[in-house]
């Protein structure tokens, strides 16, 4: 079977070791037979996530296109940044536009898509609907995966609840029982699937056991964040979704509680004039794993081909 390369790229910001940078890891999938391959698709991950969520859409999509999932930074492979304060969208951003200059630099990019599961759509709006942005190329193609401008008081809530806690596990399974009643969202997995998908989430730690793969800073912007700073935050947002011009999808989980009817309606009503899909017995977020999920992927980036 298939694996994927791991590559790094520099990009400014401290890291916790110290100067003034910070390396960001990032996964590479290729198997169309050509290393320089024109279309490449960005797949960014979620908030407490990492780029190996993407295994198995990537295995797909990748006998078309070059596939880039970043482990953004303080995630994954990726460093971690010396200010906590640092992990947000304005970071986020810049980071991902070193990255696509990187990869545009070791073969021009002439299509370029990007799929972003939560906190990664959040930051596929910022580079698609910036017009300012010296991309390598537009954003063709953007599915954004059950996430929106408007974000959910209650659903933010019950995400910081939990980020950043310490957690501690003796066995790999015992970790992916644990992810599973956080990650009830995600769906319906078997067995294999959820271990699958658990351990990229794990790192072992001196002694026995594991620990969660991520920086337990990246919880502080959010639990600092009012509920007054959420809504202002929507026009911010908005304002991005309204500048976008790509061909956008947004696929909702049915039971999602971060992004209602409402917002996808109105998503569907303005800027880019979304497409909706809803996928039943899912909530926040799909994982793009089944197969059904897997089809949508690859029908909307890659149908026109």
């Amino acid at each position: 079977m298939i694996e994927p390369t791991l590559n790094y790229v520099t990009c400014p910001g401290a890291a916790v070791h110290g100067g003034s940078e910070h390396r960001m890891a990032y996964w590479e999938w290729n198997q169309t037979g050509n290393p320089w391959h024109p279309h490449v698709i960005v797949c960014v991950h979620g908030l407490t996530r990492q780029g190996r969520d993407f295994d198995v859409l990537a295995r797909t999509l990748s006998q078309h296109a070059r596939v880039i999932c970043p482990d953004i930074a303080g995630r994954g492979y990726s460093d971690w940044l010396a200010q906590p304060m640092d992990y947000g969208l304005v970071q986020y951003t810049a980071d991902m536009l070193v990255l696509l200059h990187h990869v545009n630099a070791t073969a021009p990019v002439q299509v370029l898509d990007w799929l972003g599961t939560s906190m990664g759509g959040l930051i596929g709006m910022s580079v698609a609907g910036n017009p300012a942005l010296p991309l390598p190329v537009p954003v063709r193609k953007l599915l954004l995966n059950d996430v929106g401008p408007v974000l959910e008081w209650p659903a933010l809530q019950r995400i910081a609840s939990y980020v950043g806690k310490p957690a501690h596990f003796d066995t790999e399974q015992q970790a992916a029982a644990a992810l599973q009643v956080l990650s009830a969202g995600f769906g319906p997995h078997t067995t294999q699937a959820w271990l699958a998908l658990s351990r990229p989430m794990l790192r072992a730690v001196q002694g026995g056991g594991y620990r969660l793969h991520y920086d337990p800073a990246i919880a502080l912007p959010m639990q600092g964040m009012t509920q007054e700073q959420s809504e202002r935050g929507q026009a911010v947002l908005w304002g991005l979704y309204d500048a976008i011009r790509a061909q956008t999808l947004l696929v909702r989980g049915a039971q999602s509680d971060l992004v209602t009817q409402d917002t996808a309606r109105k998503m569907q009503e303005r800027g880019p004039f979304a497409q909706c899909i809803e996928l039943e017995s899912v909530g926040h977020a799909p994982t793009f794993v089944a197969d059904d999920q897997v089809a949508i992927a690859r029908n909307f980036l890659l149908g026109d081909e």
